[in-house]
């Protein structure tokens, strides 16, 4: 899948206002830091690939943004939410998670529908019940990704690419605008790959900002427009085609590699 004409448009636009905003973000696990203190900004209206070797800190990022995790030291901002924080943004729909699929608890007694239409409960106060708009949400949720014929298959039934479409549904149909996932891509099927990449895309067409950690370096520029590169602490960052330069990628892989990312047709 090649950058559609559009997205060369979004990469000569001024991006310069934030969808996150990093400063000095630190995080440890016990004594092993492991974020360092990052400053990044990630464009609104992107779609961000976080990238590097295995225990590079990716996920730790990922879900140091939402504050998932503790930071040490640091701040990060969602500049669209209210007071600016994770939990503005959380509180008013304005983020959407989804997490890896081993962090997943499969044998949650709901049916894929059911899972899809939580997306749907942060819009409502605690004593609202759902809507016939919100039902109908959720359903065109899981039409997106393909199952509308597994609405009533247990989550547990599925398998991990049909589970981790559903997890992408609960997040389009949450009507969020800005969008983290934790590994969509891996350990799928490749139909499965396909149907999250196209969902990705159209949700960036609509004004969406998409963040990803991402393990693919071959395919990473026919995905994403903006990246940040990491090894326990920030290798480099901004267009994607900058993230894979051969010299980043040789201090992030920690051996000579040649420019493994694509360039957009």
């Amino acid at each position: 899948m090649l950058m559609r004409s559009s997205d060369k448009t979004l990469l000569t636009q001024d991006l310069s206002q934030a969808a996150i905003d990093l400063r000095g973000l630190r995080v440890c696990y016990g004594e092993d830091e492991i974020l360092p203190g990052i400053d990044l900004q990630i464009p609104l209206g992107s779609r961000f690939a976080i990238l590097g070797p295995n225990g590079a800190g990716k996920s730790t990022l990922l879900k140091a943004m939402l504050g998932l995790v503790p930071s040490q030291a640091g701040k990060v901002r969602f500049p669209q939410a209210p007071q600016g924080s994770a939990d503005s943004a959380k509180a008013n729909g304005l983020v959407a998670y989804v997490p890896q699929r081993a962090s997943v608890d499969w044998h949650f007694p709901a049916t894929a529908l059911d899972v899809v239409t939580m997306g749907r409960f942060g819009a409502r106060r605690w004593y609202q019940r759902l809507s016939a708009q919100d039902k109908a949400r959720a359903a065109a949720a899981l039409e997106a990704v393909g199952l509308t014929a597994f609405a009533k298959h247990a989550l547990g039934s599925l398998s991990g690419g049909q589970a981790q479409r559903v997890f992408l549904a609960r997040a389009i149909a949450q009507d969020a605008q800005i969008f983290l996932l934790d590994e969509p891509l891996t350990g799928i099927d490749a139909p499965s790959q396909q149907i999250i990449i196209d969902q990705l895309h159209s949700l960036n067409a609509q004004g969406k900002t998409v963040v990803a950690v991402h393990h693919d370096l071959r395919t990473a520029g026919e995905i994403f427009s903006h990246g940040a590169l990491l090894n326990r602490g920030l290798v480099a960052s901004g267009l994607i085609s900058d993230v894979a330069h051969p010299q980043a990628l040789a201090r992030a892989y920690g051996l000579p590699m040649e420019a493994l990312v694509r360039p957009a047709a």
